[in-house]
């Protein structure tokens, strides 16, 4: 349980603090002037002409909240429960790959931060720093492992392996990355991190990934992680496959249709992901809280689903809730903190993003996620 701050006390702690920037807008303003062109350019953009980057947050302002008052909301409860584990928020930190180009420490300091509010922070295969390295600086914090599919199955099921050692809770497996998105900013700035080395940390540490190579120098290194990580084939085989390698849940991170979602639980997934991978992907899909609606009707209570892409404001939390998500997943903002200042720019992040979700809960009318599960929308 925790008491929703007092608005204005709190707002008053906050304007006599320093300055750090409030909303996504001026957290990515700021953080444009702190990072290389190139690299803000990679964190910024979407796919093709970025219509789908652009629906993902504007199809958020097609539902309007209808509140109800006159509810006791001064203790709130925000806690969710995600296979067994009880987690104080309704968001998890989304993986965000090679996030060196932000900052130096990259995942180091991102696990710490969300380790410091007991955030789930899912790591992503591509990561800067290691599976070991994250989970060591993490320490008992809660953590789980998003996986990129290799064309050599044995080192995803390697990876796996190490995650589940390390003590992550669950894994994520990224469905609509078989192929890299059009990106076209990335191609205007000539602009790689993976062919830079930014991703490479997990795989120069599996075992099984350097006993694939004819040797190990750099380019090498590179041009193998790159042959690996494009798998056109991936099927529902694989899914199954993987389910037989590990004892954690299974999500899938990239479920957009109603019958994906069918086809996830009869395969024995535990979780589903809806997600457009925040537009970098396949440009012109419908934004993931249009798509929300439909995949948490089919699934209808069997397993978790959880809602990414475009979450940027506490109403928005609101909102997917409402609309049937257990959960959200929240990626680019904290990512522009880590640019700003580091491990204290995530926590600034995570701190205001926190307080704003509570504070509109309780605007709402819910004292705790079940309640909020029953806020009315309308769709203008």
């Amino acid at each position: 349980m925790s008491t929703v701050k007092n608005s204005d006390s709190f707002i008053e702690s906050i304007v006599t603090s320093e300055s750090f920037p409030f909303n996504a807008e001026e957290l990515e303003a700021a953080a444009k002037e702190k990072m290389p062109t190139a690299a803000f350019g990679y964190t910024r953009s979407g796919a093709g002409g970025e219509e789908t980057l652009r629906k993902n947050t504007a199809s958020f302002e097609k539902y309007s909240i209808i509140p109800k008052y006159l509810n006791d909301v001064s203790v709130a409860d925000t806690s969710i429960e995600l296979f067994g584990h009880t987690y104080a928020h309704p968001f998890l930190l989304a993986p965000v790959g090679m996030m060196k180009i932000s900052h130096k420490d990259a995942d180091i300091a991102v696990a710490k931060a969300a380790a410091n509010y007991q955030i789930p922070f899912i790591q992503s295969t591509v990561s800067s720093y290691s599976i070991e390295e994250v989970a060591e600086a993490s320490g008992n914090s809660p953590k789980w492992f998003q996986l990129y599919w290799s064309n050599n199955e044995n080192i995803s099921y390697s990876m796996v392996k190490r995650a589940e050692e390390a003590g992550y809770e669950a894994i994520v497996l990224t469905i609509d990355t078989f192929m890299f998105g059009w990106r076209e900013e990335d191609m205007r700035n000539h602009f790689s991190p993976l062919k830079e080395g930014y991703g490479k940390a997990n795989y120069i540490t599996d075992d099984v990934f350097r006993a694939s190579l004819p040797n190990e120098f750099e380019e090498t290194v590179i041009q193998e992680i790159l042959s690996n990580i494009y798998h056109p084939t991936l099927n529902w085989k694989h899914v199954l496959e993987l389910k037989k390698r590990t004892s954690l849940p299974v999500l899938l991170k990239g479920v957009l249709h109603p019958a994906d979602a069918r086809l996830a639980i009869e395969s024995g997934i535990d979780g589903i992901i809806v997600s457009n991978h925040g537009g970098r992907q396949l440009d012109g899909v419908l934004s993931s809280i249009d798509a929300l609606p439909a995949v948490a009707k089919e699934v209808n209570g069997q397993v978790p689903v959880v809602m990414d892409s475009g979450i940027r404001r506490g109403a928005d939390v609101v909102k997917a809730l409402a609309l049937g998500a257990d959960a959200v997943l929240y990626g680019r903002p904290y990512v522009y903190g880590l640019a700003i200042a580091g491990q204290e720019g995530v926590e600034k992040v995570l701190a205001n993003f926190i307080q704003e979700t509570k504070v509109s809960l309780a605007l709402s009318g819910a004292v705790n996620i079940k309640e909020a599960r029953n806020i009315q929308l309308v769709k203008e």
